[in-house]
């Protein structure tokens, strides 16, 4: 029997050709989060589900720039392929391309239709696979802020925030968004089945914040991650950018990558919630914290994955670089807040906009994971303002120290896995010298003329 026999896949064909839909898009995550994709015509979608589309596994090893960093199984072994195959359970329409839908790819070695390393919705499997055995189900709620942008010839970048309106925090409307993006983002958002749920004007000009419902881990994952590259895609058609990148403009707040843990059981129970224990919170919810805390210097290299991202740290910034906890406290790296009951969760705040939103959730669940395993309790929470350095130890405040961290870490790359934390490390420290090596406008201004 042929792949186009099949009736699971005879009943997608018949609903594509229902809908007018002849081309599919399957794309899935790099190491950074961005979207790899092949478009597909319909008839050709029985072979690519039989087959696979084949891939080169270096693409996992490229940077921005489309430089081939060498991470082990690319370049030293000839740049061999990868096989991506159509997910048709999460195949939709796209409703800004008329006759286009998308899915996403499951990527396997040929060879051996194993799991490649680099695969980030296959290392967040594995992290669930790890929960399940203890009997937890983690339930997340993504937050991601982000700067639209529009071309400025006079601009350094070429570009500048769209609108630059400053003072409009938390609005909605046409006094901060006089083009109406936001509505506009929201429909489509609504369209695609993603799960936003609400979204507002954010602190600065022309920063914005979408949120999400919360789901499993691994659909919360797969929706960020849409979510991210339909934001771009949806910018892109009107002429301007939308750019997840930590802080991209010196004279303004950076964007964040906020996430909502809480976990339930086999009969769909929060197990964070517990009325008679401390500050509400059940033991695993505690000791999740604990171990947050405990494994937080490694986690900042999959929450902070840039050079850029550490430029968001500092006094008064309202982003995290201390690390500490506290009850509905939103100046502490991990914030409790104050529902209880169903509503029990927990908020890490760490994650900056440019987090790969597989490896930011693995990380995350990793380390909650290996703090119920250690069954040990957090500090007392944050009382008043934080970013207070005499009463919390400091976060890396530069990639560089977060990926040495992260490497030290064994107990958290144990649970993500050798092969991965070797490639990821391998990738981020080339970028670092990469940036090392980099001339900087900064760097002419101070210097050039007294020197």
């Amino acid at each position: 029997m042929s792949a186009q026999d099949t009736p699971d896949i005879r009943r997608h064909l018949d609903r594509l050709a229902a809908e007018g839909i002849d081309v599919v898009r399957v794309s899935y995550p790099d190491l950074i989060g961005t979207d790899r994709a092949r478009d597909v015509l319909v008839d050709h979608l029985p072979s690519a589900c039989e087959h696979g589309l084949a891939f080169c596994r270096a693409v996992y090893h490229t940077t921005p720039q489309g430089d081939v960093v060498p991470v082990a199984g690319g370049l030293d072994a000839g740049l061999p392929d990868v096989s991506v195959r159509p997910d048709l359970s999460t195949l939709t329409a796209l409703p800004w391309e008329p006759g286009v839908a998308s899915c996403l790819g499951e990527v396997r070695d040929p060879a051996t239709s194993a799991p490649v390393p680099e695969s980030p919705r296959d290392l967040l499997r594995t992290v669930l696979d790890r929960c399940a055995e203890h009997g937890l189900r983690p339930v997340v709620g993504p937050e991601l802020e982000y700067f639209l942008l529009e071309p400025d010839p006079a601009a350094p970048t070429g570009w500048r925030r769209s609108p630059e309106t400053t003072g409009a925090v938390y609005t909605a409307g046409l006094r901060a968004d006089p083009d109406n993006h936001l509505l506009r983002t929201l429909r489509q958002l609504r369209d695609l089945g993603i799960g936003v749920v609400t979204g507002n004007h954010e602190f600065d000009g022309g920063q914005y914040e979408i949120n999400l419902t919360h789901s499993e881990a691994l659909d919360a994952a797969d929706r960020a991650f849409r979510f991210k590259s339909a934001v771009k895609e949806l910018a892109r058609r009107e002429g301007r950018m939308a750019t997840f990148m930590a802080k991209p403009f010196g004279d303004a707040g950076g964007s964040g990558f906020h996430l909502h843990l809480s976990c339930e059981d086999g009969e769909g129970r929060n197990v964070f919630d517990d009325p008679a224990g401390a500050h509400g919170l059940a033991a695993p919810a505690r000791h999740a914290i604990a171990g947050i805390l405990a494994h937080a210097p490694a986690l900042a290299a999959l929450a902070n994955p840039t050079v850029n991202s550490y430029k968001r740290f500092g006094p008064d910034t309202l982003a995290p670089w201390l690390i500490d906890w506290g009850l509905d406290n939103r100046s502490a790296m991990l914030r409790v807040p104050p529902e209880r009951g169903s509503g029990a969760r927990l908020e890490l705040r760490l994650g900056d906009a440019s987090a790969n939103p597989y490896l930011l959730i693995a990380g995350t669940i990793a380390a909650a994971l290996l703090g119920v395993q250690a069954g040990e309790e957090p500090p007392p929470p944050l009382e008043g303002y934080g970013y207070d350095t005499d009463r919390s130890a400091t976060l890396p405040m530069n990639l560089a120290d977060a990926l040495d961290a992260l490497e030290a870490d064994t107990a958290l790359t144990d649970v993500l896995g050798k092969d991965f934390t070797a490639s990821f490390l391998s990738y981020k420290r080339d970028e670092v010298e990469r940036f090392g090596r980099h001339v900087t406008d900064w760097e002419f201004t101070e210097y050039a003329y007294h020197l």
